[in-house]
Formats: C-alpha cells, structure tokens, sequence
C-alpha cells in the first residue's frame, strides 16, 4: 500500500486532500484510481488508512476509513551531526539514517572537511537533502519525514547538541567496546541521543577534546576503521535494536500487568 504524508491542516470532515508533489505522482507515476487505498501520516502520530475518491483542480481527495496511533517511531530521537563527505555520500547517508529511524540529520562543517558549500550551494544541497529524507521515508513507512538541519559549523553543532539527554563521538582512538556496550545499554526510550560523525579524514584529536569537554562520550566502534558513510550507520543500527527491543519488553510487562500478572516476563 503506497505511504503519503499529509499536514494536519489538509485533513478535515473525514477526508484527506493532497496536494503538491505527489499530486503528480500519484496521478501519472502511480497512476492510482479511486477505489485504491492509501496510508496517509500526519507527522504527529496518526496513521490515515484511506480510499481514494478522486482526483480534483485542487489536488487528491481521500476519503478516510480508519485512524490508528502510528508505532513505527523510535522510542528517542536520535540526532545524527554528520561531517561533511565528499562526491553524493550524503545522499545515502540521509536515506539510510531515515530508513534506520534518525529523527534529524545535521550536516557538520569540521576542521577536515574538504567539501566547501557557499551559502546559495549549501541552500540547494539542503533542499535536496530535504527531498531525499522524504523519499525514504515515504519508502520505509516513517510516521514523520525527518529533518535535515543547515549547515552547522563544529563549534555550532555541539552547542546545538548541549540539549540532548545523551551524546557520542565514535572515535579511533577510544579504547575497547565495553564502554561502548555500557552506553548503549545505558540508553532509555524517550531519552534525545546525538551522534558526531567525522568526514573521510576522521575528527582532529582537538575536535574530540572539545567535544568530551562539553560532555559527550567517545566510544569505539571495534577494532577496524569505518568509513564516514558506514560508521553513522552502524552506531544507527544498534541503537535501533537497542531502543525498540527495550520497547518491546516494556510493551510485553505491560500487557502482562493488564492479565493480572504483575511481573515482566523473561524473554528466552
């Protein structure tokens, strides 16, 4: 079923109208009909099963059948401050940090980036950033279309960073993984989480400093250096199977507690 995303203002008396973009897409990519069924999210947690009625000057009009709480979200939002890569690197960055459920990617002008965007080059690159993160996430069925922030200097995107609950800096030089299995399993749903990632030349060792400094935690990522466009990644992915596998247990001792039985039942 095709995943569209609507603003709350476009959904009134039973009925979803969708306009802009995806008008197009849906008439002449798509080519939906009326009669076919829609999943429609309104970016704050509401999931829209709906028909479509028809196609009007103004633009899609759906007629809702069902509303549900979407759960597709990650239980914390998860910040992902991103060096700067070289070529389109960060265009499947953001596809797949928005796949991998990040709640907002900001780009980060560091000491070794080597790409320079004036301001009207950065304007554009971010506008199509923007435009990518909503592909993917109409692909992978997101609740929300993630947003890709300016570009932030270093010094900008820590400070930016100082109002989350946690923050990392997967760094070379950090020692064994065990702190880094002490973090995530520290990590609690609905806590804020910021990530820093380097680009193709890593962080300068004054740059890690600084970021330990205010308060965030270097950890490794194993033995083996990972590429930029790898490391955001991998540090995604495990917070995504830490975060909903703790969801999911807080989920089951809930409804254990519902059938009277006041205790959280071991997963085996």
């Amino acid at each position: 079923m095709h995943h569209f995303f609507a603003e709350p203002s476009q959904i009134a008396d039973g009925k979803v109208m969708i306009t802009g973009s995806d008008v197009n897409h849906m008439k002449n990519v798509l080519r939906m009909k009326p009669g076919e069924r829609a999943e429609i999210s309104d970016g704050n947690g509401l999931r829209y099963l709906c028909v479509l009625e028809e196609f009007t000057d103004a633009g899609v009009s759906l007629c809702i059948e069902d509303v549900e709480a979407d759960a597709v979200e990650l239980p914390s939002k998860i910040y992902l401050f991103q060096g700067l890569p070289k070529s389109d690197k960060m265009e499947m960055i953001i596809q797949k940090a928005v796949e991998l459920g990040a709640y907002e990617i900001i780009p980060v002008v560091t000491k070794r980036v080597v790409v320079k965007l004036d301001e009207k080059r950065a304007a554009k690159k971010v506008q199509r950033w923007n435009a990518i993160a909503e592909g993917a996430a109409k692909q992978s069925g997101r609740s929300m279309v993630p947003e890709v922030h300016d570009v932030m200097t270093y010094e900008e995107a820590l400070e930016y960073a100082q109002e989350l609950d946690v923050r990392l800096i997967p760094y070379e030089k950090a020692i064994g993984m065990e702190m880094t299995r002490q973090a995530m399993e520290a990590i609690l749903p609905g806590q804020s989480v910021g990530i820093f990632i380097g680009p193709e030349g890593g962080f300068e060792e004054a740059e890690v400093d600084l970021a330990q400094e205010k308060g965030t935690l270097s950890i490794s990522l194993g033995k083996r250096i990972l590429r930029t466009e790898t490391a955001g990644l991998a540090v995604l992915s495990v917070l995504m199977y830490h975060l909903e596998c703790v969801q999911e247990t807080e989920d089951q001792g809930l409804a254990t507690v519902h059938k009277g039985e006041f205790k959280i039942e071991q997963i085996l």
